[in-house]
């Protein structure tokens, strides 16, 4: 079949006309604001000076005022993740976001000895150093934020394997 100079223009005409609506779309798309373009709370929890490992990761969504810091936090369910202590996530944590620190804390208990206390505010020091603060009531506790410093999964109990709460990296040698 022979190509008339008619075929190349209609040819040439269809080209730009999708590359304009292209460029057109990609255009709109990144301009407009969607929720999906929010970074996530393991990526924001950083821009305030804190670990990202704070919160498990079943997290499915977060609100944040920007006016006052106030922030809600919504996990799949409620559930358990082992640091150096047992810690109890309910199914929505709310609190007071600023630079260093989480206050007004509510959604987050920590096991001691057969006890199950209210963690009411998380901070650390300033200028950062290997340590964070986990404000229980009147007691204050010192802990290294490396534990932190990781995503952890969660596990549905307290009597599940204390191993299904954390995360590990074996080398080809360990396994």
């Amino acid at each position: 079949m022979a190509t008339t100079p008619n075929s190349h223009i209609i040819f040439l005409t269809i080209t730009t006309a999708t590359t304009i609506f292209l460029t057109l779309s990609t255009a709109t798309a990144t301009a407009t604001p969607t929720p999906n373009n929010k970074p996530t709370v393991f990526e924001l929890l950083p821009t305030y000076g804190l670990p990202r490992g704070l919160l498990p990761s079943t997290v499915t969504n977060y609100t944040l005022s920007e006016d006052d810091g106030h922030f809600v936090v919504v996990l799949e369910k409620p559930c358990y993740v082992q640091f150096d202590y047992l810690v109890y996530y309910d199914k929505t944590v709310s609190g007071k976001l600023s630079y260093g620190s989480i206050t007004d804390l509510k959604g987050i208990e920590v096991q001691r000895l057969f006890l199950w206390l209210n963690v009411d505010e998380i901070r650390v020091d300033l200028p950062p150093s290997n340590s964070i603060y986990f404000q229980v009531g009147l007691i204050n506790k010192k802990l290294s934020v490396d534990q932190f410093k990781t995503v952890h999964s969660c596990r549905d109990s307290i009597t599940s394997s204390p191993c299904a709460g954390t995360i590990a990296t074996l080398s080809s040698e360990q396994v």
